[in-house]
């Protein structure tokens, strides 16, 4: 095995194609528009350590919870890779970005629509937790990528450690691009960032065939 190429990698492509970092930039800034950057910073850092517990904990346990409920690796792997092609024709579409744009804009006017004394810092506070930290970068999306990933490479420690290494440098660069946004969101090009976000989509959908090809191909293994 090449650790480099078969496992990081794919692994990288994965992850930073699902979670998006460079299509949240806009979102974030519409989450935390009028916001110091300070508070900015502060949001993006509590929402990237909730999504990295909530992904690390799928990580670990996801096959667990997989086999309480009697779901199999194959069967889990072909559904995830539907579920992973479905959000690149999102992708290229335009209308994942759509729904999360329209998730930031309906959740920022719940919190303007307040009186100033209910939608305060106590309501500032839980934009980490929703939508930011859950479901915009640990998703239904990233957690099936985790679990798949981590399942692809069971009982293969040096692997399975590149693949949270990896996954902790993706968050990292959300984080990363949070950051930088909060000091230069206004000089964000949102036809650049379209772009970029369709061509992440073509190749989602390339690695979500493939998560399907693997899949079937262990399921009838498995039966023969």
């Amino acid at each position: 095995m090449q650790l480099w190429t078969d496992v990081i990698l794919p692994a990288f492509a994965t992850f930073f194609v699902i979670i998006d970092p460079l299509g949240l930039m806009p979102i974030f800034i519409a989450l935390t528009r009028g916001q110091p950057h300070t508070e900015q910073q502060r949001v993006a850092t509590r929402a990237v350590l909730l999504a990295t517990a909530i992904l690390l904990l799928f990580a670990f346990f996801g096959e667990a919870i997989m086999r309480l409920f009697g779901i199999t690796i194959p069967a889990f792997r072909i559904a995830g890779g539907i579920l992973l092609f479905l959000i690149a024709m999102e992708m290229l579409f335009e209308k994942r970005a759509e729904r999360r744009r329209r998730s930031a804009s309906g959740h920022h006017a719940d919190r303007t629509d307040k009186p100033a004394a209910v939608s305060g810092l106590a309501d500032d506070d839980d934009i980490w937790v929703f939508p930011l930290g859950i479901p915009l970068i640990a998703g239904p999306g990233a957690i099936t990528s985790v679990i798949l990933l981590m399942g692809q490479w069971r009982g293969d420690v040096a692997a399975q450690t590149a693949i949270v290494v990896t996954l902790l440098v993706v968050l990292a660069i959300t984080w990363g691009l949070f950051f930088i946004t909060s000091h230069a969101g206004r000089f964000l090009n949102d036809t650049a960032t379209r772009a970029i976000s369709r061509l992440l989509g073509i190749i989602l959908a390339a690695l979500a065939v493939q998560f399907v090809i693997t899949g079937v191909t262990s399921a009838l293994r498995a039966l023969s």
